[in-house]
């Protein structure tokens, strides 16, 4: 229903738009290309599509205004950094307050009593350490998992994203495990030490498992960064009990999949991992992360490390749980991520989920809508992927980017990357409303039906 020079004309007139309506963003963009290469201080921000960068002047809640005044209903909220909303309050204030009093010493302050208290009591995990980034929480959590059970392979799942960690860089391609051809400086081949399978087959899983010499399953319990896949029925459970079977250690990264309840994706629907990373959003969108594990696998590590010689370990860097994030995580998790703000998230969640259906089926699409919890995705495709390789097939390019662009024009904001969607605890069902009707015009403009 929709032809390809449907969706040229669309992106031509909406790159047009955009152009003639930020002038300023225009500007800095050209100042900016003077000294940051590529004209962005973080390449990223060069992927939603425009002709130019939207060059931002302030956030709060789930808005934010650019530079040229324009406002927008934000469902990105900063991929996901600020997903309980930009600046929340007792955040700003801990900031505030932290700020005042030194921004990182090396050592522990009364934040850490209180953080390390409350992510036990919410995951389920007596026992944390904290990062600057999920994919350093990552790094950390495949060392330890090849230390303490002394095997070199890890296993993940095709199309994954666990940050920017060589390991996890392998695809399947027509069953075919191929480094990812985006990996920059690559040297060594980490097919050596890395297994990838479907998500979802559960065979290929049990398969590469009986081998005894892989140390840990990696995962997200939701696939979230290929588009959302979703587990089948009884899939985590059956992953957990075989990694239990083989001695392999189950690892689930939470940092997008937070999104399912209080206790993210584990707490809520289960099965409880071995250890457990959060990123992004556990401090508000500063930068930290944490990773949680089992009293098991704690006195695992004791051993390791008294086998070893002291020194640096290759886990962690100087500025991991400065007392600025720390203050940030304290406020975030005790103020801010609380059982009524998710209440909120969900119930919203699932009304933008039903909404963005009602619209697609309105339009006469045979599109999949997705979601869990607070994160939402529309995939152009009929059917609901089952592993990486149908949500890649499922990707359309550039009909995507006509669809983020006449979004943006509109002041509304969806994850650059894909069709995905966040609701805050500051998101307003007029927002969501609004969102739908905006999406609705797209694509009636896009299938010939609009006036």
């Amino acid at each position: 229903m929709i032809t390809d020079a449907a969706v040229a004309a669309v992106i031509a007139e909406e790159t047009a738009l955009f152009t003639a309506a930020n002038p300023r963003s225009a500007d800095l963009a050209r100042k900016a290309a003077a000294h940051w290469h590529r004209g962005v201080p973080f390449h990223w921000m060069l992927d939603w599509g425009t002709p130019f960068p939207l060059f931002v002047e302030r956030a709060a809640g789930a808005e934010l205004w650019d530079v040229d005044g324009h406002r927008f209903d934000d469902f990105c909220l900063g991929d996901t950094g600020s997903m309980f909303g930009h600046s929340p309050p007792p955040i700003a204030e801990a900031l505030a307050r932290q700020g005042a009093r030194g921004l990182t010493y090396m050592l522990p302050g009364e934040d850490a009593v209180a953080v390390a208290d409350a992510l036990a009591e919410r995951f389920g995990l007596p026992f944390w350490q904290v990062t600057s980034s999920a994919s350093e929480a990552n790094r950390a959590v495949i060392r330890w998992c090849r230390g303490i059970t002394g095997r070199d392979k890890i296993l993940v799942f095709n199309g994954c994203y666990h940050g920017a960690v060589d390991d996890v860089f392998v695809d399947l391609r027509d069953g075919v495990p191929e480094l990812r051809r985006s990996l920059v400086g690559q040297v060594y081949d980490v097919r050596e030490h890395t297994v990838v399978v479907e998500f979802n087959d559960l065979p290929a899983l049990e398969e590469a498992l009986a081998t005894g010499d892989i140390a840990c399953v990696l995962t997200e319990p939701a696939l979230t960064n290929v588009g959302m896949v979703l587990p089948d029925a009884g899939y985590l459970e059956a992953m957990r009990a075989l990694c239990t079977k083989h001695g392999t250690l189950l690892v689930f990264d939470e940092t997008h999949t937070i999104s399912s309840g209080y206790g993210g994706h584990s707490a809520t629907f289960g099965p409880m991992p071995d250890l457990f990373v959060l990123g992004k959003p556990v401090a508000g969108g500063v930068p930290c992360a944490v990773y949680g594990f089992s009293a098991e696998v704690g006195a695992r590590m004791e051993r390791c490390r008294a086998e070893g010689e002291t020194g640096h370990s290759g886990i962690g860097t100087t500025l991991s749980a400065n007392a600025l994030a720390m203050a940030a995580m304290r406020a975030c998790l005790t103020q801010v991520m609380t059982r009524e703000a998710y209440a909120h998230m969900l119930a919203l969640g699932d009304r933008l989920a039903e909404r963005v259906a009602q619209v697609i089926r309105a339009n006469g699409l045979e599109w999949h809508v997705a979601h869990i919890g607070a994160r939402g995705e529309f995939i152009c495709a009929s059917n609901a992927p089952r592993n990486g390789t149908e949500a890649r097939a499922a990707m359309q390019g550039p009909l995507e980017r006509a669809l983020h662009l006449f979004l943006i024009n509109r002041g509304v904001l969806i994850a650059p990357f894909h069709n995905m969607t966040l609701v805050s605890p500051a998101t307003r069902p007029d927002q969501v409303e609004r969102l739908a009707h905006v999406l609705d015009d797209c694509l009636k403009t896009l299938i010939g039906k609009s006036q």
